[in-house]
């Protein structure tokens, strides 16, 4: 019995000495990318009833000014999210917008799968986005929202370290682009989601065609309840903050 209780104990503490030898290998030599994964804001955490409505532009501008009718009636203010390409097709649109006091920010150049190009790729298309608001409004972008909502460690590495840009995504989709979307739908979708502190994701010229006369419903519901929509530059917090597990930025 004496030699089977020694036994034991000395079987512990093999057992205790070699966890203690795994959790510092792992300590030591697994990178700390493995287990850190980088993600951008999706909303902001307030008290206020303020909401961000933003639009990525892509492809054609069929119903931009009907976009922007619809805003200034309702003194709303938004952040539109275009490519370098669309800039290059529609440059007094992009004018126009700036004009009546919206944000222009960067949605990439050429709109391509940033998960799936190479570093050097990603970063000069970024640039010349950015390039390319620049030359024509004369400000710099400081947001960049991923075609297809793609983002990895790397991506967020190149336009936040390196390009000092903050990735935004959403958190109330309209899903206006869906080949089924319809006014009712997109309604539905954005006021199921829609809170303090949202971003809200538009398209222009999104294919149905209902993104207009859905946004003047969706304002006209929010404004009734005493909403108000800002630039996505407003509604974000500057500094003193950090992003929790769900993309939430929180005050520290």
């Amino acid at each position: 019995m004496i030699r089977f209780k020694k036994n034991l104990i000395f079987l512990s503490a093999a057992l205790l000495l070699m966890t203690a030898l795994t959790v510092s290998y792992i300590t030591e030599f697994v990178p700390a990318s493995v287990s850190t994964r980088r993600i951008p804001i999706y909303n902001v955490e307030t008290n206020e009833r303020k909401v961000a409505i933003t639009f990525d532009a892509a492809w054609g501008n069929s119903d931009l000014l009907e976009i922007l009718d619809i805003l200034t009636k309702y003194d709303a203010k938004a952040t539109f999210f275009v490519t370098g390409k669309w800039i290059d097709k529609y440059p007094d649109d992009i004018k126009l917008i700036h004009n009546k006091g919206h944000s222009v920010e960067n949605h990439s150049d050429q709109h391509p799968h940033v998960a799936q190009i190479g570093s050097d790729s990603l970063r000069s298309d970024t640039i010349a986005c950015n390039e390319k608001i620049q030359n024509v409004l004369g400000v710099t972008s400081k947001y960049y929202r991923a075609p297809y909502g793609e983002y990895n460690n790397n991506m967020m590495r190149i336009i936040e370290d390196e390009l000092n840009m903050k990735v935004i995504q959403w958190d109330t989709d309209s899903r206006d682009w869906q080949e089924s979307a319809s006014v009712d739908s997109i309604v539905k979708y954005v006021m199921n989601d829609i809170k303090g502190g949202s971003i809200a994701l538009f398209h222009v010229d999104a294919k149905p065609k209902c993104t207009a006369p859905a946004l003047d419903i969706i304002l006209d519901k929010l404004k009734s309840e005493n909403y108000e929509f800002v630039l996505l530059d407003d509604l974000l917090i500057k500094d003193n903050y950090y992003i929790d597990h769900a993309g939430k930025q929180k005050r520290k």
